[in-house]
């Protein structure tokens, strides 16, 4: 499960991080220390009429074309790698509808013996971070268009397994290119890109426990605390 997760890098470091053009539109998005389902995040795609990657504002909780009700995207924040290819609400998706949902890092919690206690996990060198998601568009039975997105979830390294079964599929720089389309790829090439992220180049540390409540929502929510 991936639920939580910050962006509070600049749009324009994200840009050029991700290879977007210059020309191509900066969406306006404010640092989050706590970015949660249904709401919008900078999602990096491949515009493949214009041949170049675009950054666009996404909802997170993806919405299937056929669903008849957004609250379907509750249920979706999340893909499961198993699968992902047969499954109703995903599968057209993971064969055209690619994407990469940069994030500075995501959020899971541990259970202990006093209840559970949130970690910030991120890449050792702290860059940002290619989670591999998917993203649809809807239309709304008012007939507006909404494009939502979900994460992908695979196995989790040593380091993860210590906090939680699942981890969001990091992707490295090398596949993104063809997790973007941006190359042609079978679905086994695909699937091949989904798989745990070597533990020696992530890091996690514990965090207050007010990031469990979205309107905390600020700087102090990734400082180290004592576990």
């Amino acid at each position: 499960m991936c639920g939580r997760a910050r962006l509070s890098s600049d749009v324009s470091e994200i840009k050029l991080v991700f290879s977007i053009p210059p020309h191509r539109p900066s969406p306006n998005f404010p640092p989050s220390w706590n970015v949660a389902p249904t709401d919008s995040l900078p999602v990096v795609r491949y515009d493949s009429k214009a041949g170049e990657r675009s950054l666009d504002m996404l909802r997170w909780g993806l919405v299937p074309f056929w669903a008849k009700d957004l609250n379907v995207g509750f249920a979706n924040i999340n893909a499961k790698a198993e699968g992902i290819e047969n499954r109703p609400a995903f599968r057209e998706a993971f064969q055209r509808r690619r994407c990469l949902v940069p994030v500075d890092n995501f959020y899971e919690w541990k259970k202990t013996a006093t209840g559970k206690q949130p970690y910030a996990i991120a890449l050792s060198d702290r860059r940002l971070m290619a989670l591999a998601g998917l993203w649809e568009n809807w239309r709304s039975p008012a007939g507006e268009w909404v494009r939502t997105f979900a994460i992908i979830t695979t196995a989790p390294n040593e380091l993860c397994a210590e906090l939680h079964n699942r981890m969001p599929a990091v992707l490295k720089p090398e596949a993104w290119s063809l997790w973007l389309g941006e190359e042609p790829a079978d679905p086994d090439e695909l699937k091949a890109l989904l798989t745990p992220f070597p533990s020696e180049e992530m890091t996690c540390w514990p965090v207050s426990s007010r990031v469990g409540n979205v309107r905390n929502n600020d700087a102090s929510l990734i400082e180290p605390i004592a576990a």
